[in-house]
């Protein structure tokens, strides 16, 4: 029997996530969601319908490190509790890192004030098959001197209308980028081994991000880097505000929500 409550306490989760098999957080007509699995394993835990929010609605097949959710329940269960139970019954890919009970005037995501994403580019002729999940194969060179002067223009606040993809429903693209980071990485660690390669990683900070955002970003640089986009054309395209001027949207398996700050 499913209950329905009004007074509830709210219960704040920290979550990472394998995104592979889903069709992103948010639920969806068909197809898994994260949120969709997460709500089904509450009821079963509480036999209460309780709606889960994410902190940030990641694409299908985006990682995450570090999602923040809340939900209500009227059950009496403490928040130690109900970690442990959705561990027991959530699939391998989706673990709860912590949860407690919060103020029900915390929102998760608008109470946010700095959210970071990282993008793992493979960038060589062949990467390493236990990393084919998590990054973006691209075999040619990229010119990371370029990528780098590149996006300088983006940091600040700026209208990111560029970079937005389609169907957005927010009120402005107006966003504030605090930090942009590439830097190159000579292997990757995985099960106690180094996995050797040439891997670029792109790291972005921000007050906020619209949908695609970052991948819209990482696309654009990555044709900068490869030299079919001069590095000049970077504020002529954040100033069009036209998304049909920037570059193509990286594939999703190379992202990863990796900490929000509240």
């Amino acid at each position: 029997m499913v209950i329905i409550c009004y007074t509830m306490r709210k219960i704040r989760l920290l979550l990472e996530y394998d995104g592979t098999a889903y069709h992103g957080w948010q639920l969806q007509a068909k197809g898994d969601t994260l949120q969709g699995v997460i709500e089904d394993r509450i009821v079963k835990i509480t036999g209460e319908y309780s709606r889960i929010v994410g902190a940030s609605r990641t694409d299908a097949g985006v990682h995450a490190l570090g999602q923040t959710a809340t939900f209500r329940t009227g059950s009496d269960l403490d928040a130690t509790t109900i970690k442990k139970a959705l561990n027991a019954l959530l699939p391998g890919d989706i673990r709860v890192l912590d949860a407690s009970e919060v103020e029900d005037s915390f929102h998760p995501r608008k109470d946010a004030v700095e959210k970071s994403y990282f993008y793992i580019i493979a960038n060589q002729r062949k990467s390493p098959v236990f990393l084919s999940r998590y990054s973006w194969l691209v075999a040619q060179q990229l010119d990371m001197r370029t990528m780098k002067e590149a996006a300088e223009v983006l940091i600040g606040n700026h209208d990111f209308s560029s970079f937005m993809g389609t169907g957005s429903d927010i009120q402005s693209p107006a966003r504030e980028i605090l930090s942009l980071s590439i830097e190159r990485l000579e292997g990757i660690g995985f099960m106690t081994v180094a996995l050797n390669g040439n891997f670029i990683k792109i790291r972005i900070a921000a007050d906020g991000f619209l949908r695609h955002m970052v991948r819209n970003i990482v696309g654009t640089l990555t044709e900068i880097g490869r030299g079919r986009t001069h590095k000049y054309a970077m504020k002529e395209i954040l100033n069009s505000r036209d998304r049909k001027r920037a570059g193509r949207t990286a594939p999703p398996n190379g992202l990863f929500l990796e900490r929000i700050v509240y």
